[in-house]
């Protein structure tokens, strides 16, 4: 069993602006790095930094960067950086904000955005992103024979990934785990909030989330 914390990137000057980024390559601002710190402090409380604990992210700046924030704060290092965690690609809508969003394709959750991602293939690839992680951590985390055993048994632990990634994508992720109950409509996650799973033989379980504004 594997604990999966994700966590969503901190602020950038476009989400400040509500412009939508997909895959985007806009970095963080100041705020979304304060974001990032005060995301390490509530994680410190929460886990166990006694045991194993790994720090994944997705490839783009602002993920990346939260990670590395989280990381050293933590006394850690980001392992791996995974292009698969990347946040929906919104085609024509990219650079665009809300308002101008609403006026041309309509509501954001029914939308049909010339070149944007399919939500099927964003929740196949973010479930890809997750296993791969998954087994990723438990080679870093592998035991070693316990010194002394008889049987060369290994002890076995429970291994913690804090896993940066992007709202759609936490989102959908969320929609897989809870059969579409969950977000509600009208929730979102906000930048720097964390949302707990657990990933056991290839299914996935929400523990907790964190959204805001119903």
């Amino acid at each position: 069993m594997t604990s999966l914390t994700l966590i969503r990137h901190g602020e950038t000057d476009w989400n400040a602006a509500r412009r939508i980024q997909g895959s985007t390559d806009i970095p963080l601002n100041d705020t979304g790095r304060g974001q990032a710190r005060d995301a390490a402090v509530a994680l410190r409380e929460s886990l166990d930094l006694a045991a194993p604990v790994v720090v994944v992210a997705s490839d783009l700046s602002r993920a990346r960067e939260t990670a590395e924030i989280i990381a050293a704060e933590l006394g850690l290092h980001v392992s791996r950086l995974y292009p698969d965690l990347r946040e929906r690609a919104y085609g024509e809508a990219e650079g665009v904000d809300s308002t101008e969003f609403s006026a041309r394709w309509g509501d954001w959750h029914t939308a049909e955005v010339p070149g944007a991602e399919p939500w099927p293939h964003l929740r196949a690839r973010g479930l890809r992103a997750l296993r791969h992680v998954v087994r990723d951590a438990r080679r870093e985390t592998a035991p070693v024979a316990a010194a002394g055993s008889s049987d060369g048994a290994a002890v076995v632990s429970r291994s913690s990934v804090i896993v940066v990634t992007h709202g759609a994508m936490i989102r959908e992720l969320i929609r897989h785990a809870t059969g579409g109950e969950l977000p509600l409509a009208g929730e979102r996650l906000a930048n720097g909030s964390a949302h707990a799973m657990l990933h056991e033989r290839e299914r996935l379980r929400l523990v907790s989330m964190a959204p805001v504004g119903v």
